[in-house]
């Protein structure tokens, strides 16, 4: 199963590798992961909020489930992608369900 990883990116110093450490266990949990912080760190830096969000959508469009960060709620990016997961049908992870 591909999971898109969704979590507080902006304002949150060492993101990167908070999201790693977050795709290696859901790794070794058996899912196949899709990492929007190693897809975001390769664009370039005129990259505005809203085409980040449409390179998400994408990203989310081809997996089956998302999984939802601790803190996601405080996140603009994190509960969009929330909403547009459930629009699509998409299987919501949380720690609490399994993630």
């Amino acid at each position: 199963m591909k999971v898109y990883i969704s979590g507080p990116m902006t304002g949150v110093p060492d993101y990167e590798i908070i999201f790693w450490e977050v795709a290696e266990t859901l790794k070794a949990q058996g899912y196949e992961t899709i990492n929007p912080a190693l897809v975001n760190a390769s664009l370039p830096e005129s990259t505005t909020y809203w085409e980040y969000m449409k390179m998400d959508y994408t990203m989310l469009d081809i997996a089956d489930a998302i999984y939802m960060m601790p803190g996601w709620e405080k996140s603009k990016g994190a509960c969009i992608e929330y909403g547009y997961a459930q629009a699509k049908g998409k299987k919501i992870i949380t720690l609490s369900n399994g993630g």
